[in-house]
């Protein structure tokens, strides 16, 4: 989803596709959760499509001081959300053996419902989010709860690998009665040195942008 949205048919040079894979993350992982739309729309037509200010204000019937002030104010917001987190140990990187030792465990424990190992993982501080609904959540125990209503009644998924902007990511895929795992959403994890940060679930109609199914093979 996130890497399309900013596809121009411009060759890209290795430094240039890293920060357009930024600015694509900050817009929709961060962006999502704190901008209203008329900011979230300017940042993303300025900073990740690289329109100019007058041709935004001509799309969005505006001024360009308008676009300018909207801009500023977009960029403040994300920055001091930016801030808050700027101490955090980083990630591992892309595909090494930590990330995936913290993936490996992360999958067992949710396709297993082990509520225990699976809160074993995360920051006391893990923030959760589900764009674009207005939900979100901080706190260990608060995520805890969260996901043990998610366990109930005996509900149990399948994960499947993927990545959002070089973070791991994972289709979900609810068991069905009549055998036959079905796409209910997608997560995206925030790693945070070995522990997970952040957790964000996107609805099931992303899953054909990674690539994935909207079901699995019945078992």
């Amino acid at each position: 989803m996130f890497q399309r949205l900013g596809t121009v048919n411009v060759p890209l040079g290795p430094e240039a596709r890293y920060v357009q894979t930024e600015s694509i993350s900050l817009a929709f992982v961060k962006g999502l959760q704190v901008l209203p739309p008329r900011q979230l729309a300017v940042l993303i037509l300025r900073d990740v499509l690289g329109f100019h200010a007058n041709e935004v204000a001509d799309m969005m019937e505006s001024t360009v001081e308008s676009v300018n002030s909207a801009l500023k104010r977009a960029r403040a917001s994300l920055q001091r959300r930016l801030q808050s987190t700027a101490d955090r140990e980083p990630p591992p990187s892309s595909n090494s053996p930590s990330e995936d030792a913290i993936v490996a465990k992360f999958v067992s424990a949710y396709e297993s419902a082990d509520l225990e190992t699976l809160v074993a993982l995360l920051t006391d501080d893990v923030f959760i989010s589900m764009p674009p609904m207005p939900f979100e959540s901080e706190g260990r125990d608060v995520v805890a709860r969260f996901c043990a209503r998610i366990f109930g009644s005996g509900r149990r998924f399948n994960l499947v690998r993927t990545r959002a902007n070089g973070q791991p990511a994972f289709g979900i895929y609810l068991h069905s009665p009549d055998g036959i795992p079905r796409g209910v959403g997608l997560h995206v994890l925030t790693l945070t040195g070995d522990r997970i940060s952040a957790m964000t679930r996107f609805e099931d109609i992303v899953l054909p942008w990674f690539g994935l199914p909207r079901s699995l093979p019945s078992r």
